[in-house]
């Protein structure tokens, strides 16, 4: 991730790399070298003393993403603290990171980028133009909650303007340790929940990815459906009047399609001499980066401000919150820690069922 986010950086007149910091010294080297750096740290404080950067990007396992976050945010020169999603593993450091940023006047993103992807940008101005009239309920489907669910809470904030989560409702299944970047992910879950603006949303996850809805992200109202799926070429479709069109958007939600005329030459010919290619248009990430950027130049709120961040995350805790207690969980949600990874702890979760074999 962190070479992702450098492209960001890299790509823009007004910033420039200039150092960073890793616990595994062959890795800050290689990336140092990659990118033509001087500056390489192991210990990220005595980095961020020594160069006082105006930008922090955190790409580390979300455990100790709120450690460095607020340590960041603590350093006098840091303006802006860009970190990698999902914010972190426990409740009250998700918390933490916003409060500390917050007091600290510095703006804090997390990269849930997909929010500036072309279907998902496409989708909220068909739904706010009354395309399919007023938004009753959405639907999605990942593979987990947390790490790859996260975008997805995410992406609901934007369909419901930030209205605020009332409930939360869920069930779930850890067949076996299910660990992403370190972090615990259910293995399959069901879940529910309700906006104080009346939307409904629901959510299957399953490990292998069979699950019982079937779109990305499906935004349904009054007068019809809209769909954001992951592919190229059906991406985006929208249903009204019982009948599915597709809305072309060049790409997806993971990232810009190539031209498909420009991939074709491209095969027939070669690089021709004398013959300049249009540039690619940039990842998701480095419009991210972009992003927050001119918000921090313009004292705007990003659309993937920490603040936004903290209101679908509390979903993912509040569903697993809700598997403990076995029933609907109200928010702002009473917990500080980390629900799954304390059942899974306790030995509540459980494994498999090996049902006999009838007599």
């Amino acid at each position: 991730m962190a070479y992702r986010h450098a492209a960001g950086y890299q790509r823009l007149d007004s910033c420039s790399l200039v150092a960073c910091a890793d616990i595994v010294p062959e890795n800050a080297k290689a990336f140092a070298e990659h990118h033509g750096l001087d500056a390489v740290y192991e210990d990220h404080e005595v980095m961020l003393e020594a160069v006082e950067p105006d930008i922090v990007s955190i790409c580390v396992p979300p455990a100790i993403h709120a450690d460095l976050v607020v340590d960041s945010a603590s350093a006098p020169s840091v303006d802006a603290v860009h970190c990698e999603k999902p914010m972190a593993t426990a409740w009250e450091d998700c918390r933490r990171m916003v409060e500390v940023c917050d007091r600290e006047g510095v703006q804090l993103t997390i990269d849930h980028q997909r929010r500036l992807a072309e279907p998902v940008l496409r989708a909220k101005e068909m739904l706010d133009d009354g395309e399919i009239g007023e938004l009753e309920r959405l639907e999605w489907s990942e593979v987990n909650l947390f790490d790859a669910g996260s975008h997805l809470f995410d992406l609901c904030d934007l369909f419901v303007d930030g209205a605020r989560a009332e409930w939360a409702l869920a069930a779930i299944d850890c067949s076996h340790e299910n660990r992403w970047f370190g972090a615990l992910n259910e293995t399959r879950s069901i879940a529910q929940w309700r906006y104080a603006d009346g939307t409904l949303g629901v959510a299957s996850t399953a490990e292998d990815g069979v699950t019982s809805v079937d779109a990305y992200l499906r935004v349904v109202g009054e007068d019809g459906v809209i769909e954001i799926q992951t592919d190229d070429g059906t991406a985006l479709r929208v249903r009204t009047g019982g009948k599915w069109r597709t809305v072309d958007t060049d790409e997806n939600v993971y990232g810009p399609s190539p031209g498909l005329a420009r991939a074709a030459l491209s095969k027939i010919t070669g690089a021709l001499p004398g013959v300049t290619w249009p540039a690619e248009s940039p990842t998701h990430y480095e419009k991210a980066i972009e992003h927050l950027v001119d918000a921090l130049s313009t004292d705007t709120e990003p659309v993937f401000s920490g603040r936004r961040a903290l209101r679908g995350t509390e979903l993912v805790f509040a569903s697993w919150e809700s598997a403990r207690r076995r029933g609907r969980v109200h928010l702002p949600l009473d917990v500080e820690g980390n629900p799954l990874e304390e059942m899974y702890e306790a030995e509540q979760l459980g494994g498999m069922v090996d049902w006999p074999d009838d007599e």
